[in-house]
């Protein structure tokens, strides 16, 4: 058996619904998958003594997790007073619009299409509910519409699926591009030299300790990635589809279809530096 303790990020044991952080709460959907993990974590975000809370991320359109999410903040003396969202993909909004409905909030989120309400966000946002800030994170790449929310007073960030809480993320060809992943990359790892982040909320799977721990690993490994496409194609595996099962060989066949975005994203990138 492995310890979690030398894991990659080093993840939280135990249970993953409930209370990670002094402001953070995860109430985590029944959507399980090979693509999801354990299912998608729902954040309740506020100040221990306010009774105003933000969701983020209300997750798929799934009427009883929705309510359970609503039932976690009443519990705990809050009302649900705004909605974010990391990004589009519909195990993480889906069930945003319907959430709005039952709570009467506003739905913020860097794509227009996904508002409700007007008002969007944008990279060095900062917003305040009930003595709450939080920081917009800029981090396309996963998706061309992702952001993180930096917690300063958790020294927490909370990334989407930027950064998971087991394994790796895809990049989402062609919506999601590898250089601006790195970028986003890099980002998240000046906020934990700069900035003292030490704890990641991910979009699914646990809690992560070691926030630089975790970044210099999805670093390193995007770079041993690349480089084994890049072998890949000089030893002549040209498309997609062929490199994927090179270089992912070892890699479970029903992920092969995700992977293959990301080796497209990687062919795109080798290709406009012009390395092949």
């Amino acid at each position: 058996m492995t310890d979690a303790s030398t894991l990659p990020g080093q993840p939280r044991g135990g249970v993953l619904s409930g209370p990670a952080t002094r402001r953070a709460v995860n109430v985590l959907a029944p959507n399980p998958s090979a693509m999801t993990l354990d299912g998608t974590n729902t954040w309740i975000l506020s100040e221990p003594d306010s009774d105003l809370a933000v969701v983020v991320d209300p997750g798929p359109l799934d009427d009883g997790h929705l309510r359970q999410v609503i039932g976690t903040a009443e519990q705990a003396g809050k009302r649900v007073a705004l909605t974010l969202l990391t990004h589009g993909h519909p195990d993480h909004a889906e069930g945003a619009a319907r959430f709005a409905e039952l709570t009467g909030t506003n739905v913020r989120a860097l794509d227009p299409a996904l508002r409700l309400g007007g008002e969007g966000l944008a990279a060095g946002d900062v917003i305040t509910v009930g003595g709450l800030e939080l920081r917009v994170v800029p981090a396309p790449g996963h998706t061309a519409d992702s952001l993180c929310f930096h917690i300063p007073a958790d020294q927490a960030v909370l990334t989407g699926d930027t950064v998971l809480g087991r394994g790796t993320t895809v990049v989402a060809h062609p919506d999601g591009r590898l250089g601006d992943y790195l970028d986003t990359l890099r980002r998240l790892r000046s906020l934990t030299v700069d900035d003292g982040v030490h704890t990641v909320l991910p979009g699914h799977g646990p809690v992560l300790e070691d926030a630089q721990g975790a970044v210099e690993y999805y670093l390193a490994h995007r770079a041993h990635r690349l480089a084994q496409v890049e072998t890949a194609v000089e030893d002549g595996h040209r498309t997609p589809s062929e490199v994927v099962a090179h270089v992912y060989a070892d890699v479970d066949r029903s992920l092969w279809p995700a992977a293959e975005l990301s080796v497209r994203a990687q062919l795109e990138y080798l290709q406009e530096h012009g390395i092949i």
